[in-house]
């Protein structure tokens, strides 16, 4: 049962809760794209999902890096890479963070410190351990989060990264977002062990694990969590039990779930929750809500607006950073 009290003040809270319905409300003006096929390609949605990336993000600094999976839009937004220059990226347009070359599944902003997406299950964990290993060899004490779904657990990648990033003491954060289906298995299915966190305990890493349905749960837990790795400069493990109730991706016809079971897990909307809470603490009424949201239905169309107005990389330039040219 999600406790009633929010305990944190009105500006921390909303700005949560501000953060849920930018991403909510760029996947569902995705979806809405990708059925017009202005969205090519793989589109995979966060919709449900979203406390879990609002929550981590939050307790982060700027200086702090994140890498994902290929369901990585709404990090990237609360990372701070602007909804226009994701909308573009997905639109294949040069003004794209990522030149328009990525797409839905591989965003990319050095600047905001947000290195991926990655399509490849598992196949950025060890990209966290090396950009910790990176940063604990600089003497820095910056930390990278590293958000994965429970289905990497099943990869070789997920044990090699705790194994290293415990035997070398990096500053990365393991973030399992456990949707309990990965692509369309479930865990039970597929794992003899489902006590995720006895497997990262295992390497002798300190592990957590939270309701990924409840911000303010997700919020505190990580603020701990980011606080220990930053001090300590050691990993941890992160487990944040959540539900995706949109397919694992566009083409996905969902046929190994009960329509019921995700019906009953809507009711436990993240966002809709979390605005009840608000109201009852008295951080929130309709009408602010209802200005929150046109504002940021607003963004939304903006970023649409850029994305249609973006201009095609030029024909020429289409080997540009694939091949390099070695001299004789």
């Amino acid at each position: 049962m999600i406790a009633t009290t929010i305990p944190f003040d009105r500006e921390k809270s909303l700005a949560l809760y501000e953060n849920m319905l930018l991403i909510r409300f760029f996947e569902e003006k995705a979806a809405e794209l990708y059925t017009r096929q202005k969205i090519r390609g793989f589109l995979h949605l966060y919709i449900g999902e979203e406390a879990v990336a609002t929550g981590i993000v939050a307790a982060l600094e700027p200086r702090d890096g994140v890498v994902a999976t290929y369901r990585e839009h709404g990090h990237a937004l609360v990372k701070g890479i602007s909804a226009a220059s994701i909308m573009a990226e997905m639109y294949g347009k040069q003004e794209g963070c990522s030149g328009g070359r990525g797409g839905s599944m591989h965003l990319f902003s050095a600047e905001k410190r947000f290195f991926g997406g990655h399509a490849i299950v598992g196949g950025h964990l060890p990209v966290a351990v090396g950009l910790g290993l990176a940063e604990r060899m600089r003497g820095g004490n910056a930390v990278t989060a590293c958000f994965f779904g429970e289905g990497a657990i099943a990869e070789g990648e997920f044990h090699e990264s705790m194994n290293l990033a415990a035997l070398w003491q990096v500053p990365v954060l393991f973030c399992c977002e456990n949707n309990r289906y990965a692509m369309g298995t479930a865990l039970e299915r597929s794992e003899s062990q489902t006590d995720l966190c006895a497997k990262a305990a295992s390497y002798n890493v300190n592990v957590m694990r939270v309701d990924g349905m409840d911000v303010a749960a997700v919020y505190q837990a990580s603020v701990e969590a980011v606080g220990y790795v930053r001090g300590q400069g050691k990993p941890m493990f992160l487990e944040l039990n959540t539900y995706r109730f949109r397919p694992h991706s566009m083409f996905d016809p969902e046929l190994y779930r009960d329509k019921a079971e995700v019906e009953g897990w809507k009711k436990h909307d993240p966002i809709a929750s979390f605005g009840e809470r608000l109201r009852e603490q008295g951080y929130l009424d309709d009408r602010e809500d209802r200005i929150l949201r046109d504002k940021i239905a607003a963004e939304i169309a903006e970023a649409v607006d850029f994305a249609e107005r973006g201009s095609w990389e030029p024909l020429e330039r289409l080997t540009t950073n694939v091949y390099t040219e070695v001299g004789s």
